[in-house]
């Protein structure tokens, strides 16, 4: 069976940068060997974290989905732009309320354990993002997940697709394959330590 791999980008904005990596990420997982998964955290709104209301009202259901999604899947490939040279709030708000889950109908759960984690990044500038990426390394490491080092930085992001989403730069598609192959093998193996 082919891994299975949970894409989404850490912005909702109409055209952004990191959706349009997450759609060339798509096709890269697949020529890798992978079965990837296209999300958009627009689906799953979630309330600022807030341990109050999570006291009063309990987890939010949409963290439980977006949990149980991320369980059903051997890896995530999380393309993120870059906000003040850091994690955008959408995407550490919804890491954070995932994180709060520790039981589902009962049971021990929590969705981040035994998932590997690939990064990508894009931005209009020549950093491409690389210094949120930092950050979202640090924060993914810490709620569990097993991050890959390979990742991929998508400079001038405003023009580096074609009308046909295809990254223009040979380096960037390069280095994104890399990502991708590199993340499903990464899964293969610790689905099949004797294939390592």
């Amino acid at each position: 069976m082919p891994p299975k791999i949970l894409v989404f980008a850490g912005s909702n904005r109409t055209g952004a940068y990191s959706g349009r990596l997450a759609a060339a990420a798509v096709t890269a997982l697949a020529a890798a060997g992978a079965a990837p998964t296209r999300i958009a955290l627009a689906d799953y709104p979630l309330p600022i974290m807030d341990e109050d209301l999570e006291k009063a009202e309990g987890i939010p259901e949409n963290a439980y989905r977006l949990g149980r999604l991320i369980a059903a899947h051997d890896g995530l490939l999380i393309c993120s732009p870059e906000y003040n040279s850091s994690i955008p709030p959408l995407l550490k708000n919804t890491i954070d309320w995932v994180s709060r889950i520790t039981k589902d109908g009962g049971r021990p759960f929590k969705p981040y354990q035994g998932r590997v984690a690939a990064l990508c990044s894009s931005s209009p500038g020549a950093f491409a993002g690389i210094r949120g990426l930092y950050h979202l390394r640090s924060v993914c490491m810490n709620v569990g997940l097993t991050v890959i080092t390979e990742q991929c930085s998508v400079p001038a992001a405003h023009e580096a697709f074609d009308e046909d989403g295809v990254l223009k730069n040979p380096r960037s598609q390069a280095a994104l394959d890399t990502v991708a192959q590199v993340l499903t093998a990464t899964c293969r193996a610790l689905a099949r330590p004797d294939l390592a």
